[in-house]
């Protein structure tokens, strides 16, 4: 039987001995962690984890990581002006950016289908390091935006994130953010902000 992420996440959340617990976050745009970041700053304090060795140009790679920062500043003016109380501050850490660790380890998947396993590869590549990091900033939790996506297969990552997190001693945080109208919500914060939405996931593979 299917689990329901989204509604365990709303249990988890219900469930927090106290608000402020911390959270590493890997993103893999400013347009999908837009609403990733308003629905739990009120609940996190979140470390944004840029990790995407996936994207193949690095003027692309450069101009989202941007993308990312400048949301996050704006997030920040936004709770300053209307004086928000409930709202945790954001920052952020970007990774290393080395494609050839990307290609390395999808080698042989180069012709997959968008989806397949070359995915699931890519997707274990950012979850792990995520894990890792999350491990050595002593987060109680870290997931990633990666479940907003209508064409990302959740289960599959939440199955990925839950199997990094036993191995590192970490919970992963189970999501499907695109439920609730979470990609519908993403969009429109990326109208409010003005952010570039781009129109493939970073690689090359993805692009053709």
């Amino acid at each position: 039987m299917n689990r329901n992420y989204s509604r365990e996440l709303d249990a988890i959340l219900c469930k927090l001995e106290n608000q402020g617990k911390s959270l590493f976050l890997h993103s893999c745009c400013a347009p999908c962690s837009s609403y990733v970041l308003e629905y739990l700053r009120k609940f996190f304090r979140i470390t944004v984890f840029y990790y995407n060795p996936n994207i193949t140009e690095e003027t692309e790679y450069l101009h989202r990581v941007e993308e990312q920062k400048r949301l996050i500043q704006m997030f920040h003016a936004k709770a300053l002006e209307a004086r928000e109380q409930e709202a945790y501050p954001i920052s952020v850490i970007e990774g290393d950016y080395q494609s050839r660790v990307f290609f390395e380890a999808v080698k042989g998947l180069e012709g997959c289908p968008e989806g397949g396993e070359r995915c699931l590869v890519c997707y274990e590549l950012r979850l792990r390091e995520t894990g890792i990091r999350a491990k050595e900033y002593g987060a109680d939790y870290f997931t990633t935006t990666l479940t907003i996506s209508p064409l990302k297969n959740a289960q599959k990552i939440n199955e990925i994130g839950e199997r990094i997190g036993r191995e590192v001693g970490v919970a992963f945080l189970p999501s499907d953010f695109k439920k609730k109208d979470g990609y519908k919500r993403s969009v429109e914060l990326s109208k409010e902000y003005d952010l570039y939405r781009q129109d493939y996931c970073g690689c090359g593979f993805s692009r053709r």
